[in-house]
This record gives C-alpha cells, sequence and structure tokens, in this order.
C-alpha cells in the first residue's frame, strides 16, 4: 500500500459543502467559504470552540492554540482533565461537550465538530446545543455519507475514507491550512 497516495488521493475527493446544498464547491473555493467563516467570527470576537474524540481530541486542542496564537482568534478548550471528568461522572460521557457549551457558549459563536465517523453522541450533542443556542457550526466528518453530523454545519467537511488515520490526517491538513491562510492575510 502506498499511503501517501492513498491520502493524496482521497484529499481529491474531499467534499465541502454549506448547510442545505448538496453541491460541492471545488476545495479552493471550499476553502475560502471557511476561511471566511473563521475571519467573519474573529472580526464579530465571537468564541471558537474545538471538539473531537481520540485523535480528533488532539487535532482540537491543537487547533485550540494555533488559532488562538497565529489566528489570532478567541478559542477555548474544552478539554480541562477535572471539567470533563466532572461532567462526564455528574451528567454523562455524552455530555461533556454540550454541558460546558451550555454553560459558556453565546449567541453567534463557532462550534467546530470533528469526528471521524460523524456519529460520536457527544459530538451531535453538543451540535444540537450549539444550534439550539444560535451559534454557528462547521463539522469535519468521514467515514460512511449518511453519517449524523456531515450535514448539520454551516460548512461542512467530508472525507470520503473508512481508515481513522487518513481521515484525521486530511482534518488536521485542512484546519491547519486555515489558519495558515489567516496568517498569510494578516501578513498581507
Amino acid at each position: 500500500m502506498d499511503y501517501l497516495k492513498e491520502l493524496t488521493d482521497v484529499l481529491g475527493e474531499v467534499e465541502i459543502t454549506e448547510k442545505g446544498d448538496d453541491t460541492a464547491f471545488s476545495y479552493d473555493e471550499g476553502m475560502e467559504h471557511i476561511v471566511n467563516v473563521f475571519l467573519r467570527h474573529r472580526k464579530e470576537k465571537s468564541a471558537v470552540f474545538f471538539i473531537g474524540n481520540g485523535g480528533s481530541a488532539a487535532i482540537a486542542c491543537h487547533m485550540t492554540a494555533d488559532f488562538l496564537k497565529n489566528g489570532r482568534m478567541h478559542t477555548t478548550s474544552l478539554y480541562n482533565a477535572s471539567v470533563l471528568t466532572c461532567l462526564g461522572n455528574d451528567y454523562s460521557y455524552e455530555d461533556v461537550f454540550s454541558k460546558q457549551l451550555e454553560m459558556q457558549m453565546n449567541k453567534g459563536d463557532l462550534l467546530v465538530a470533528i469526528s471521524s465517523s460523524g456519529n460520536s453522541q457527544n459530538i451531535i450533542r453538543a451540535i444540537d446545543m450549539a444550534e439550539n443556542l444560535g451559534g454557528e457550526v462547521i463539522t469535519l466528518t468521514g467515514f460512511k455519507e449518511d453519517n449524523a453530523a456531515r450535514k448539520r454545519g454551516v460548512i461542512n467537511v467530508y472525507v470520503p475514507c473508512e481508515e481513522y488515520g487518513i481521515v484525521e490526517s486530511i482534518h488536521n491538513l485542512i484546519l491547519q491550512q486555515v489558519v495558515d491562510i489567516i496568517m498569510e492575510k494578516d501578513n498581507g
């Protein structure tokens, strides 16, 4: 197996769509739309929350730092161990993100939901909460095209692959590209 070839082949098949429209943008057009959503939230001084499980949690933590430092955005980490274990114990693991959003998210804030399967209940509940609070959502999913999170965001990135490593690598690459584009725009 040529991993790099598989990765680039799948990257070429990534679908970036807007809510309510199944027509995929070209990759470059989709990236422009994603960047514009982030820049609008920065201009509005919205809070930005990144969430995911496992490898996607590592991406979420990394992007929380990169969008804060390099993107100059107001990011908030939802990964404090004491808070996660408290909420998991007192409510359920399915509510560890939605409860934090309920307490911290304001109307107009942004949730970036990263989920390889697109079916994790704690991610779905967080998307529900963000929508109920008047927030916006960007989804990054993979695996099955009918996953529960795939079309829930104002912008949706779908990686048509069922291999965690490929899906997570592409999610990370796309988010890293977004923050790099923002940095380029800031530097003229």
